[in-house]
């Protein structure tokens, strides 16, 4: 059988003519049809690089240089920009890492769905709307009948990501190149689409080049895996040889920085000890409209606190968050995990006073936080700092990354021309970073790039207090692994206080000395780490606990099979969480 898409000896330049330098080199790949191959490999490695070229698409500053694309036999590269137009969307999908940068935020969900289908003539506007219903439906989505209007700020990260999988697979395309598209997921959401796209590509009979660097999800949707390093293939074969017998040293390390669930002796409720540091964590002067800041009192308190939303159809206002309380102490990392749109990130704006609280209290060392950034004394707004769950949407693509981490230390700081430069060399550096990618723009980075300057950007205040909303989630497990040693190790050093919000279960048992678990809005437990997750005391952290992938290639079968994620929801519904 001839594979649907054959990537020979493929090549991919970078840079200006005459200074070009090659970042993609000898890939060889064929997909059978029906055939799932993932690509992995750390943040850089060529994954994205690769999944484009196969649309004949090479991102700004990119050449393809050599090589051939062939699918269905056709060579891609040797295509005139007409015919690549009429292949793109219809035979060949795209679902993308950053779903918010790829939807436009003026105009609907819906109408954005359907394009492609009208423009290459497939079906009518009606029969694509029922279409991208069902497909709605499959993908578990909230409201599948009228989800499609609304705008794309008006839904969750994790339902924008599956959205634009609907987008993709509207069309009924032969291959569907899938760029971390479960990375904005939560982990109960993430079983069923994963199920999806594996019935999805098995009724439409399409084949998928999927791009990832969660081990356990590629260990349950892939047939074949491909290893990248630095731009070249460095091991390839079936899944179930790379996940429990890779040869090469390089994958033997992806699979030991894959961060399997702690154990009980090794999740502890230790707090960081003070330390000196840059940001020392001691509590700013008050000004003279404030009262003076309690020492005594914990770092951040939030009382009472509600926050609503208007739905965009009734104009009826709606609870997003209900009567939050949570006492955070100086030098902490408080985990908060849950489902997408539980309320998680929508906490992280009301206390950097980003989302207006309909009632209740912020306050930092028991002075009372105004509700809108804005009004808050800017040592105030120094002290809480905020890493954005999607990078991509977080830096203006005008200015390079310099211009990004030299604004707040010049606003905050009052940092000179020089000392700013020298400080932005050490920021990156804190982040694992060359500091001559701060010349850079933010296009010519990689995901796992961004979202570490992002990082940097929120440390760059010198702040008590940092929100990280997923900041891991866009990194491969490597590079993922070094930011929580380093966000540990700033705890440590630094004083700071983290609150960590992430999907990813694993990652929080291994970062944080507390978890609160958030459930529609509500804080439905927390505790100490190694309390919340052994055992599990709560349904829907049970729940939560049942749903986190295993390294192994039958876990999302024998789950599905088994009945055990129906039970433990019913639980949920039977506590009434």
């Amino acid at each position: 059988m001839d594979p649907i898409l054959s990537i020979q000896n493929l090549e991919v330049e970078a840079g200006r003519k005459g200074k070009r330098k090659t970042i993609v080199k000898n890939i060889n790949i064929d997909v059978q049809p029906g055939e799932v191959v993932a690509l992995i490999g750390e943040s850089g490695a060529g994954k994205s690089t690769i999944g484009l070229a196969t649309l004949g698409y090479a991102r700004p500053g990119c050449h393809l240089s050599g090589g051939k694309i062939l699918f269905r036999g056709q060579d891609i590269m040797t295509m005139s920009t007409a015919e690549r137009r009429q292949m793109r969307g219809k035979d060949i999908a795209y679902v993308a890492q950053s779903a918010a940068a790829a939807f436009n935020p003026a105009h609907m969900i819906g109408s954005q769905i359907i394009e492609a289908a009208e423009i290459h003539g497939v079906m009518d506007r009606a029969t694509a709307k029922k279409r991208m219903i069902e497909l709605c439906e499959q993908m578990q989505l909230p409201n599948p009948d009228v989800i499609g209007n609304k705008f794309p700020h008006q839904v969750s990260g994790g339902q924008l990501q599956r959205l634009m999988a609907v987008m993709a697979m509207t069309c009924g395309p032969g291959l569907i190149v899938f760029d971390e598209p479960t990375t904005a997921i939560d982990v109960t959401t993430q079983v069923e689409v994963l199920g999806s796209f594996k019935d999805a590509i098995a009724n439409q009979g399409a084949s998928a080049l999927y791009v990832s660097h969660d081990l356990a999800v590629v260990a349950q949707i892939a047939d074949r895996v491909v290893v990248l390093r630095h731009g070249a293939m460095v091991e390839e074969g079936p899944v179930d040889q790379i996940i429990n017998q890779p040869s090469h040293d390089y994958t033997k390390m992806l699979m030991d920085a894959a961060r399997p669930m702690p154990d009980s002796d090794s999740m502890t409720a230790s707090k960081a000890a003070t330390a000196p540091g840059a940001s020392t964590g001691t509590s700013p002067a008050a000004s003279d409209d404030q009262p003076a800041p309690d020492p005594d009192a914990p770092l951040l308190s939030i009382k009472d606190m509600w926050v609503q939303y208007r739905d965009r159809e009734t104009n009826k206002p709606f609870d997003v968050l209900k009567q939050i309380n949570l006492d955070i102490t100086e030098g902490e990392i408080v985990g908060v995990i849950g489902e997408s749109g539980s309320g998680k990130s929508t906490m992280a704006r009301a206390i950097a006073g980003l989302t207006p609280r309909k009632q209740g209290d912020v306050l930092m060392n028991g002075v009372p936080m105004y509700k809108k950034v804005r009004n808050r004394d800017p040592l105030y707004r120094q002290r809480i700092q905020m890493v954005h769950q999607m990078p991509d949407v977080a830096f203006n693509p005008r200015k390079t990354v310099r211009h990004a981490l030299e604004r707040p230390l010049e606003f905050y700081l009052k940092m000179k021309p020089q000392e700013r430069y020298n400080r932005v060399n050490e920021l990156m550096q804190m982040v694992e970073l060359d500091p001559r990618l701060a010349d850079r723009f933010p296009r010519e980075l990689s995901g796992g790039q961004k979202q570490r300057v992002n990082l940097a950007r929120a440390l760059a205040a010198e702040p008590t207090l940092v929100l990280c909303d997923e900041v891991t989630s866009s990194l491969d497990t490597v590079v993922g692994a070094a930011i929580i040693k380093m966000i540990k190790r700033l705890q440590r050093k630094l004083n700071i206080t983290f609150i960590f919000i992430s999907h990813d279960i694993s990652t929080v048992a291994a970062t944080a000395d507390r978890i609160a678990v958030m459930y529609m809005g509500e804080i439905v437990e927390i505790g100490p780490t190694h309390e919340v997750l052994q055992p599990p005391s709560h349904p829907y952290t049970n729940l939560l606990l049942k749903s986190v992938p295993e390294m192994r290639t039958d876990w999302l079968s024998d789950l599905l099979a088994s009945g055990e994620l129906e039970a433990a929801a019913g639980q949920v519904q039977l506590a009434g969480a």
